[in-house]
């Protein structure tokens, strides 16, 4: 029976074990150099949708459903899932690539349905909704808490026999003769293993470059605006305003805001330096797209901002692959939609190690290779929102 060790402690190294134990590996081991959740994972704004153009991501946020309804029977723990609904808007510029991207995916499955502006309005009322064209509402969709959800998911790992180490910070990983064989941690200590799942965001890339992996992954700076807005609102969808280019939900009493315009990411040299506080430019810009779109909040307030870094690759979709090492997969380059699709990344990611192919519906793993950067063919959405680079 195969050892596995997963580098990276967070959603996508919790999941890939997670699976792995249901095709009846139970030698894993999972590494992490900090606390499980610290990366990523915990800095989350937590969004669930399967809104997606891509046929494989959205079938991968169509299985991660029914993970984050079923966590409580699943792995005993309330991932605090708030089952809210989704709500998308769009201008007339984008009408045709939504409507088609729609059509794909109810054709996959997905429960979606094209609503007016009016019946938007009613789900949202202190918005105005007088720039749009349509909307589509997604009932299963909503938010999640990431760091609730990969604990929940560790203390279930360790129940089934899953060492996890934190603390335990990779200083190399071992292959010779086009195999892996272990790692060998900052401390000198040697983990042997017979498939290694790289699972550590940017900083994968670190550890994959001395063996001759290149992986295409930049981090890019995230900034978010929590705005109180001093008035009950209820428990509305999660909104993607596809014409003010934002999201927003709520988090407890108040709303968390975060860019959606693909054309204003900042890239960072290192995923683990930038600020810890969104600028004042970031802050004026969501104060004033809050107030216009959110006319009926008549006393809204900056309450505090959250920063954070995504693994964005530059089709924005990830790698769940197999590399030219024998026994080394990665699993990386999540691009901002990793927790959303995690439970389905998971599966794939243990699909490869195991079968080689997708056991998943209308997931292809070809999709997700790692040679598709070099090879020119880039993984994107063939119904493009204008506006919305790379996140649809």
């Amino acid at each position: 029976m195969s050892k596995v060790v997963i580098i990276g402690g967070g959603i996508i190294g919790a999941t890939t074990a997670y699976a792995l134990l249901g095709k009846g590996i139970t030698d894993i081991t999972i590494l992490e150099r900090d606390t499980v959740g610290s990366g990523g994972t915990g800095k989350t704004a937590g969004i669930i949708r399967c809104h997606y153009g891509v046929t494989s991501i959205c079938a991968l946020a169509l299985y991660s459903l029914d993970f984050f309804e079923n966590a409580k029977e699943l792995i005993g723990t309330d991932i605090e899932f708030e089952q809210v609904g989704y709500l998308v808007g769009i201008g007339a510029e984008n009408l045709e690539p939504f409507r088609a991207s729609l059509a794909n995916q109810r054709s996959i499955g997905v429960e979606t349905e094209e609503i007016t502006p009016a019946a938007a309005k009613e789900l949202w009322p202190t918005a105005n909704v007088d720039d749009f064209a349509t909307f589509c509402l997604e009932p299963r969709g909503g938010y999640g808490d990431g760091y609730a959800t990969v604990q929940g998911l560790a203390a279930y790992l360790r129940t089934q026999g899953v060492a996890i180490k934190q603390g335990a910070k990779v200083a190399e990983l071992i292959a010779a003769e086009g195999k892996v064989s272990g790692v060998k941690l900052v401390n000198g200590e040697i983990v042997e293993a017979d498939v290694v799942v790289v699972a550590a965001g940017a900083w994968s890339v670190p550890l994959l470059a001395p063996l001759g992996i290149d992986l295409p992954i930049t981090p890019q700076f995230v900034q978010e605006v929590v705005i109180d807005p001093a008035m009950e609102l209820g428990t509305p969808p999660v909104f993607s305003d596809l014409v003010s280019m934002q999201y927003v939900h709520l988090r407890g009493p108040e709303l968390l805001f975060g860019n959606s315009d693909g054309s204003s990411v900042t890239p960072i040299t290192d995923p683990d330096v930038y600020p810890n506080h969104a600028s004042n430019e970031a802050i004026e810009r969501t104060a004033e797209k809050a107030i216009n779109r959110f006319p009926g909040i008549e006393d809204p307030g900056v309450s505090t901002t959250t920063t954070g870094q995504v693994d964005s690759t530059p089709d924005n979709n990830a790698i769940i692959s197999a590399t030219d090492i024998s026994g080394l997969f990665v699993a990386a380059g999540m691009s901002g939609h990793g927790f959303k699709i995690s439970p389905g990344v998971g599966r794939l990611m243990a699909d490869i190690i195991v079968e080689g192919e997708s056991t998943i519906p209308n997931v292809k793993a070809s999709d997700f290779r790692l040679s598709r950067f070099a090879e020119g063919d880039l993984l994107l959405s063939p119904y493009p929102y204008v506006g919305a680079v790379g996140i649809r």
